[in-house]
């Protein structure tokens, strides 16, 4: 298993893997942050123009983000209740990181708009050798992500390794897009040209 180049966020920053990310999101689209916790990911968005929808069951953390104009904080219990949007609510970008409760999985698919982008982070199988989380509810299996959005998201990028700071930790990540039915982007009809993934963020 291959060393990951980027560490974790350090507390209160932005993940680098959203971060490099970021520039796959339609401008000014709307975002959904689930498992928001302290709102790293929510205040980034929301700085760079973009509104969230950010969504947790912790009210207190939620109320440190009600004084962000773009922001629309949902309190919801995602694995004791059900899905708390409406269905056919659509983002331009669904991100979730260090949280993982497999049943959201179809959900989560389903909240793409067309080109939206899933930028997807948790713990890996191998954390348990490392510290927490340990348990396996909590840890993808190897791959997994990449069987999640299988024959449904273009992967854009994809990694699933060890790092070593800024503290030890097995990680798997994605990013991946939805594309139209007719696997073009919209414009891309009026171009003639592939879609093109800026990898270099």
């Amino acid at each position: 298993m291959s060393e990951l180049t980027s560490a974790a966020p350090v507390a209160g920053e932005p993940s680098r893997w959203v971060r490099h990310w970021t520039h796959l999101v339609a401008p000014g689209g709307a975002v959904l942050d689930v498992a928001c916790g302290g709102g790293r990911h929510t205040r980034w968005f929301a700085a760079h123009g973009h509104p969230v929808t950010a969504i947790d069951r912790d009210t207190d953390a939620l109320a440190t983000l009600r004084d962000q104009p773009l922001v629309t904080p949902l309190a919801a219990d995602l694995e004791g209740a059900g899905w708390p949007l409406r269905d056919d609510a659509r983002f331009a970008a669904v991100v979730v990181t260090n949280y993982l409760h497999r049943p959201l999985f179809p959900l989560l698919l389903a909240a793409l708009a067309p080109g939206g982008v899933l930028i997807y982070e948790t713990f890996a199988h191998g954390n348990e050798t490392v510290g927490k989380p340990s348990r396996p509810d909590f840890l993808l299996a190897s791959g997994e992500l990449l069987d999640v959005v299988s024959g449904k998201l273009r992967v854009v990028a994809f990694q699933d390794g060890f790092m070593e700071q800024p503290r030890p930790a097995f990680v798997q990540r994605i990013c991946a897009v939805f594309e139209p039915p007719d696997g073009r982007p919209a414009g891309s009809e009026r171009t003639g040209l592939p879609p093109r993934y800026d990898l270099a963020g």
